[in-house]
């Protein structure tokens, strides 16, 4: 009976834990995580000892769905093509789910403190160098412009969400295009009407 209860508690911090850390970002404290759960805090903290391995065990789908958009763009035999699959991926994923928005905007300083997390990192990074070592990628392109154009991408507010996906890809074109080294105008996907208020 102990271990089911445990296992109900666990089940419960976790998607109060990440309710709570998609709405109102990773500030939430523990205690406030621990009353919304209906359990104690030394409840929570036996089963997260940190912060940190609650935000990474709430958002492991994320990190798995990210990691696994950058290991698709590291196989690709072409760098250059393998950065751009990634990119687009991770945009519109980003602008399709609420969680993964929550998961991203945190990137830069949360990736090293679970060792999943760093692993992505790696990952992203070895992404980025090939890119760069391939000549396509500007070589003063780092992981933080990345983070920058997923924050750039969540003030895309359109509806309903086919509409926020088109001017997404739309937008990412454009991204990438500056990206490059050697920039080429290549045609956009279609353009998105976008309210100016």
């Amino acid at each position: 009976m102990r271990r089911t209860d445990a296992t109900h508690n666990r089940v419960r911090i976790l998607a109060t834990a990440r309710a709570a850390f998609t709405v109102r970002g990773y500030r939430v404290p523990m205690r406030e995580i621990a009353r919304q759960a209906g359990v104690s805090v030394a409840t929570v903290y036996r089963h997260f000892p940190t912060k940190d391995a609650l935000i990474a065990e709430a958002f492991a789908e994320e990190l798995a769905l990210c990691s696994s958009i950058v290991e698709e763009g590291l196989a690709a035999a072409d760098p250059w093509q393998g950065f751009v699959l990634a990119v687009e991926k991770l945009t519109e994923v980003h602008a399709r789910e609420q969680g993964f928005r929550a998961f991203v905007a945190q990137l830069p300083r949360r990736l090293d403190f679970a060792a999943d997390r760093a692993r992505t990192l790696r990952l992203l990074l070895e992404l980025i160098h090939r890119a760069k070592e391939s000549g396509d990628l500007r070589p003063d392109f780092v992981l933080e412009d990345l983070v920058l154009a997923l924050v750039a991408n969540e003030g895309i507010r359109v509806e309903p969400a086919a509409a926020r996906v088109a001017a997404v890809r739309r937008f990412t074109a454009l991204l990438l295009q500056s990206f490059r080294a050697h920039p080429a105008a290549g045609p956009l996907p279609p353009a998105v009407r976008v309210p100016l208020s």
